[in-house]
Parts: C-alpha cells; structure tokens; sequence
C-alpha cells in the first residue's frame, strides 16, 4: 500500500521534495511506501519528476499510476541506475513542480468554473479533464449565449478578491446524510470512499475531490474562456487556458 501524502491537506500539495522507502519494484517502475507524487486519475494528468538513490543515480519518473491500493511510479534512467534501486532502499524524490503547479492553477480554477456556471444557470459538470496549460468541462445543457462576460468577471474576481482553499475530511456516513451543498459536479462518489475529501473554496463551492488544489484562489492567475461549443447530446463544452505561463507561486 502506498500513502498518498499530498491527500491530507492544500499545504501538502506544495511539497517538492521528500523521501521515502521502495516497496515493490513492479517491472518497469517502482513502489513506494508514500509519495507525493499524484497518479492520473480524475481528469488531471500524472506529476512527474525524479527519484534519487544514494549512490546509484537519478531515474526520471515518466508516468505514475494507481494499481490498487499501490501507486506505480514508471521510472526511466541508464541501466546501472535502474539496476541500483532494491527493495527497502530509501530514495529522494523531486516533483516537477512547474507541472504540478499549472495542474493545482486548471484544477483549482475548473472547481470554481464548475461552481460558477452551476450557482448562475443550474448546469453542472460531467466530466473535466486538464492538458497542458488547457482545462475543458462538459456541462450538462446548454449556456445563454449572453452568460461568457459573467463567467469571466466571476474568475478575475476570484483572482483580484482571493478566497482561500481548503481540504475538508468529512465521514461518508455524514456526507451521504447531508452533502455540505448541492454538487456542481455529476460524477459519482465509489462507495469505498471513506471519508470524504472535499474542497473548499471559501463561499464558492464545496466539492468532493482526490485532486491537488492551491491555496488561494489568487494563484490561478490569468485566464483565457473560450466561448461554449455544442456537443451532440445537447451539452456544451467550456474550455479555458492559462495566460501567461506560471503564475508566482509562494513557497512551500
């Protein structure tokens, strides 16, 4: 089993560096005891970085993934580097945070999108899914054509007037009694979770979710909103870019 340790609360989510133990060497990739590095999943892409072992060189972490209660850190480096990581070993690894940092800025501000267009016009989100400096939600129905200059006044307030984010654990039973709000969002909770992780961005939106999200709604930074486009089933699709490239970050 490997700890999730970004999971715990939005500071975490700023940790670079940390150590760790191998469990398991998994062909092609290795497991770790905790990491911190965030496994695709949810529609946010994989962190990537490297892993360092005392005396035997730097391996590049190429993709991570969850298999079961394991996360699977695929690994890339010279054959004598490979070949030095043993179980019980412990290593040093290092986050990409340029790329950690843009997906804690599309997923913070899809959160508040989502919250948006939901709290506006009723519409919620089916899916969403990061790329790049790219975020893109499918919502459930149609926008008014006129609704584009309210979102992107609702984003560049956030950013000018910052509301600070943070990572609330609620028991499932609790949750499933009461949600804390009605959900902007269509995907369904797995019944194995428990408890609940839900994100809060204060007065805006209270959202379950497993991702990395920044501290304050400040650091998402400059947006560009696409005007909607239709999709077959009578949704439409929003799309919104970061400006800019990254937004200054505060230390971890």
């Amino acid at each position: 089993m490997t700890v999730l340790a970004y999971l715990p609360s939005v500071d975490d989510a700023y940790v670079r560096d940390f150590r760790a133990r191998v469990v398991s060497l998994p062909p092609g990739a290795v497991v770790l005891d905790r990491t911190y590095f965030y496994p695709t999943g949810g529609g946010q892409p994989s962190d990537l970085g490297t892993l360092d072992v005392s005396g035997g060189g730097r391996l590049d972490v190429v993709d991570v993934t969850r298999s079961g209660p394991s996360v699977l850190h695929r690994i890339r480096g010279p054959p004598a580097a490979v070949r030095a990581v043993q179980a019980g070993a412990e290593i040093a690894g290092t986050i990409d945070w340029e790329r950690r940092h843009r997906h804690m800025r599309l997923h913070t501000g899809q959160h508040l999108l989502s919250a948006r267009i939901f709290a506006r016009w009723g519409r919620r989100t089916r899916k969403a899914s990061l790329s790049g400096t790219k975020a893109v939600l499918d919502l459930e129905g149609a926008l008014p054509d006129d609704g584009l200059p309210a979102l992107r006044a609702d984003l560049e307030e956030a950013v000018a007037s910052p509301r600070p984010v943070v990572i609330r654990q609620i028991p499932r039973a609790e949750w499933d009694r009461h949600p804390l709000s009605a959900r902007s969002g269509l995907v369904a909770l797995a019944p194995t979770i428990d408890p609940v992780r839900v994100i809060d961005i204060e007065g805006l939106d209270l959202c379950p979710c497993g991702g990395t999200h920044l501290r304050t709604t400040a650091e998402i930074g400059s947006v560009t909103l696409q005007p909607p486009t239709p999709l077959p089933d009578g949704g439409v699709r929003v799309t919104f870019t970061l400006e800019g490239g990254s937004a200054p970050a505060p230390s971890a």
